[in-house]
């Protein structure tokens, strides 16, 4: 009779364990989703595409979170200056804070271009590509508060729990390069108050959703392998790698038999995951690492993540990712309750990078086939607000929330150059002419991917679901 211990046989738990370490990017690898097949070609393209030669292949989205004041940005109110000090004719609408009489922009407005658009001091370079550019002045949700009006910019309804837009595209497009996610979200730490929803692909699979890398600068150092955590392994080449990914392949695959399931969602997205993992070693480090660019092309972003983070943008929509967003910073920066002339910070941080996105698009021969569109979750009161109790109420000169009417600007994918579409009233309070809803634009960027939005829909719970929810139209006014 034999005494030799029983011997306990490898579970798949214990291989990953004792192997899945040796696999380097797999903390970015982890945030992409489920298998790779799934997301190489869209599951019912046919049902939605208008053409199968859309104007537009990718989407970049330069965010400013906390609310950008449209009256000393883009939208110029002379009558601000005119009645500066007095209360708002007619009375003010509803707002969140105790608000004053009027208060003209701090900043000086000039016309640029053969548009003549008007533009602010805090974008001297973003006002030199005004005639690339289709500025949209009547934007408007009904939402006054940062959450609800992040969700809704980004997801199409107002709470947490829809998938994003960037999640629809890539489910309705498919990816280009299998190489990296469709999705990819900049910014130096986690974005505003809400965070990973922002980007979540919700119901939809895993595969949709954003995948999030910082843009942080670290004391001027772009080294890619700094920047993300496990983008490089000293231990294995990739040939090794790839014997043991096979490995833990065979045994995933042998689990199933064994269990008898033909069909493990759960199973073929870590199998997915890890393949796209070992794949994304030979190409995200060379596209994160902006310093293979040219001097001169260094040059004109300029410094800073926000710059980091619009060059890396337009480095992922040249190798074929979908959808990039690139948001300001963590929390609400461009909330500037107390001070407006805080957006002088906020702009000249933004002001290069978002200049050079266009010219660069340009120079790189993208511009045609890729939208730009900017914005915040809402803009700002004409009107000065007024402080909280713990200020002594005293006036300073700051702006409130303002989802009544602001400004939002689009460039590239086949929408107008030099083009200026709705208004607000006299005073930039609300939208007066030609207002658009933020499904709207949504609708109107993904006409431009040539996918019809009504029809772009999955079906959730009992109901068909899409980004648009029950509403949105096309803006043609806005398109070449």
């Amino acid at each position: 009779m034999s005494h030799e211990p029983a011997v306990r046989p490898m579970t798949r738990r214990d291989a990953l364990k004792r192997m899945g370490c040796g696999f380097g990017y797999m903390s970015l690898a982890s945030m992409v989703g489920e298998s790779l097949a799934m997301a190489e070609s869209a599951p019912d393209k046919k049902r939605w595409m208008i053409t199968d030669k859309p104007k537009a292949k990718s989407v970049i989205f330069l965010f400013m979170n906390g609310g950008i004041s449209q009256v000393d940005s883009f939208d110029y109110k002379p009558m601000l200056e005119k009645y500066n000090g007095k209360p708002m004719p007619g009375g003010d609408l509803s707002h969140e804070r105790k608000t004053g009489g009027l208060m003209m922009s701090p900043f000086k407005f000039k016309q640029y271009g053969q548009s003549g658009a008007w533009v602010s001091e805090i974008f001297p370079k973003l006002a030199e590509c005004v005639d690339d550019m289709c500025f949209v002045k009547s934007v408007y949700t009904e939402i006054p508060n940062h959450e609800p009006a992040l969700e809704m910019v980004n997801t199409g309804a107002n709470f947490t729990g829809r998938p994003s837009m960037g999640s629809w595209i890539t489910y309705g497009l498919g990816v280009e390069n299998k190489n990296l996610p469709g999705f990819v979200v900049l910014c130096p730490d986690q974005p505003t108050t809400v965070g990973p929803p922002l980007w979540s692909s919700a119901f939809l699979s895993p595969v949709y959703q954003g995948t999030y890398v910082s843009d942080k600068v670290l004391k001027g150092d772009f080294d890619p392998k700094k920047l993300i955590a496990n983008i490089h392994n000293d231990r294995f080449n990739l040939k090794q790698q790839g014997k043991e990914l096979d490995l833990i392949k065979q045994l995933d695959q042998l689990n199933m038999q064994a269990s008898g399931a033909t069909n493990d969602a759960q199973l073929e997205a870590t199998i997915g995951s890890m393949e796209t993992a070992y794949r994304m070693q030979t190409e995200a480090p060379d596209v994160f690492d902006v310093t293979r660019e040219s001097p001169a092309v260094l040059k004109m972003y300029g410094e800073g993540s926000t710059s980091r983070g619009c060059l890396t943008a337009v480095r992922l929509v040249s190798r074929g990712v979908r959808m990039v967003q690139v948001y300001y910073a963590k929390g609400d920066p461009w909330d500037h309750h107390f001070d407006i002339e805080l957006h002088k910070i906020t702009g000249h941080n933004s002001d290069a990078g978002f200049a050079a996105v266009i010219k660069d698009l340009k120079q790189r021969g993208l511009f045609e086939e890729t939208i730009v569109v900017a914005g915040s979750e809402f803009g700002r009161t004409p009107v000065v607000e007024l402080s909280s109790g713990f200020m002594g109420g005293q006036t300073h000169n700051g702006r409130d929330h303002n989802p009544h009417g602001f400004t939002m600007w689009l460039a590239g994918g086949g929408f107008k150059r030099g083009f200026t579409y709705g208004a607000t009233d006299e005073f930039g309070w609300k939208a007066i002419e030609n207002p658009v809803h933020v499904h709207d634009i949504h609708a109107t960027i993904l006409y431009q991917l040539g996918i019809d939005h009504t029809k772009l829909t999955y079906r959730y719970s009992g109901r068909d679901y899409r980004l648009t929810d029950l509403y949105g139209n096309v803006i043609h006014d806005l398109i070449a």
